[in-house]
């Protein structure tokens, strides 16, 4: 079994290409154990001296659908690969912005969430104690951006052009890039000169 941890933002359209390849290939049996891990872009952006993001209430928009996903995981994980892949959708495919319940709610009703759990959990703002210590993980390997793979303790980051087309596609797919990272790790970048039409 591939086994690997992987970083997410829903802003971000490359992590929506390589997230909606992961949800495909296990929904359809692929034989990948991932650690799906909160990674958000904002904390990079923050004013020099500002609290991190995670501990300040003026940023909770930013990470709301973030706090909302993380509660799904770890507290209803059976809907969690049907709520991240409706947000992504939601987010780069009908420009939902997700930053309030108001755009959030109407997308958990259609998975069957129990959605009075995740106000709760989020409410209590475990989840974003949860984002932090995801964020300060991935530091420690230098991560800069989504997606980033984390195989046998080495990080990765990759941008993939491309959706799925089959389960069986998207589990090849993930299986050959966590195979290149775990055997070729002095292969430190390797990227096409120009953008394949």
């Amino acid at each position: 079994m591939n086994s690997f941890k992987l970083s997410y933002d829903y802003r971000c359209p490359f992590a929506k290409n390589i997230h909606l390849h992961a949800v495909a290939a296990l929904k359809g049996g692929a034989d990948l154990q991932i650690e799906f891990m909160p990674w958000t872009m904002s904390q990079n952006y923050r004013a020099e001296g500002a609290p991190d993001v995670w501990n300040d209430e003026k940023r909770d928009s930013e990470l709301l659908s973030l706090a909302v996903s993380t509660s799904v995981r770890d507290q209803q994980p059976a809907f969690f690969l049907d709520v991240h892949e409706a947000f992504f959708r939601a987010r780069h495919e009908q420009g939902v912005r997700l930053v309030s319940w108001e755009q959030i709610e109407p997308i958990l009703v259609q998975t069957g969430v129990d959605i009075e759990k995740v106000k709760a959990d989020v409410a209590s703002r475990r989840p974003h104690q949860v984002i932090g210590a995801a964020f300060e993980e991935f530091t420690r390997y230098e991560a800069f951006g989504v997606p980033t793979f984390v195989v046998n303790g080495d990080a990765t980051f990759v941008r993939y052009m491309d959706g799925p087309e089959t389960p069986q596609k998207s589990g090849e797919l993930l299986t050959s890039l966590v195979a290149l990272m775990s055997t070729q790790s002095a292969l430190n970048e390797f990227k096409h000169t120009r953008v394949p039409n």
